[in-house]
Order: structure tokens, then sequence, then C-alpha cells
């Protein structure tokens, strides 16, 4: 599952490392806080591997920032534990890809929207009974 959010990042924790049966890794985490209806949130999130520590240290505490990360959840003693294990950081606001431009607008395509009726389109009351029956 990809997700995508924006908000304020508000630390960032030391660098872990060590060597695995598959080899060395590396991960960091942070602290994202996000406007969260009237209220702020904090979520923690997860870099893993050198390549997105090194994207993350281009960012300071303070920095507005877009996250796509990945939900993952594991079981571990009858426990669950969740993780937000980030893909792409970017600068909040960053300009999406723009689609190429259709050669024809979209609204040439659009039937023709009558106008609301008025009260002059109304029939004359003719002082009769106006029910079918």
């Amino acid at each position: 599952m990809a997700l995508e959010i924006e908000g304020t990042l508000s630390q960032k924790l030391p660098v872990q490392s060590g060597n695995s049966a598959r080899g060395p890794w590396s991960k960091q985490e942070f602290i994202l806080e996000f406007p969260d209806g009237n209220f702020t949130s904090k979520a923690c999130f997860t870099a893993w591997g050198v390549d997105k520590v090194q994207d993350l240290a281009k960012y300071q505490v303070g920095d507005k920032v877009k996250v796509s990360f990945n939900l993952k959840s594991r079981e571990y003693n009858g426990r669950w534990y969740n993780d937000l294990q980030i893909w792409k950081i970017a600068p909040a606001g960053a300009a999406q890809p723009v689609a190429p431009a259709a050669s024809v607008a979209p609204e040439a395509y659009a039937a023709p929207v009558a106008p609301a009726p008025t009260l002059e389109d109304m029939p004359a009351e003719d002082g009769g009974e106006d029910l079918p029956f």
C-alpha cells in the first residue's frame, strides 16, 4: 500500500546500522508533524537503506516535506507493530509532472448547458384546476 503525506520534519533520530546475514544495513527514523483536523499529529517514519538515509540527510528539522511511504505491520509474541517505511521524500509543494496538453480542449466536447428557468418561463395561471383527475 503506497501512501503520501505532507508535514514538517520535527525530529531526526540517530542513524542505526549493522550487519546481517544479507550484508550491511542502515536506517534512520524521523518524526513528521502534520495537520489532523483541528489538531497536529505526529508519526514516526523509517528510512531504510543507505540511499534513503542520504535522501533524508538533505532535509533539516523544520523543513516542510512530502513523504511517500508504505504501511507495513508485523506480529511478534502476540503483539502487532506498524512500520511506516518511506520510499521517497521531497520538498512539500514540489511541482508534479504535468501531463501533455491535449490538442482539443475538453470543454469542446461538453454539451451546451441550458440556462436555469426563471419565473417568466412558468405558465400563466388560468384559475382552474390543474390536476388531471
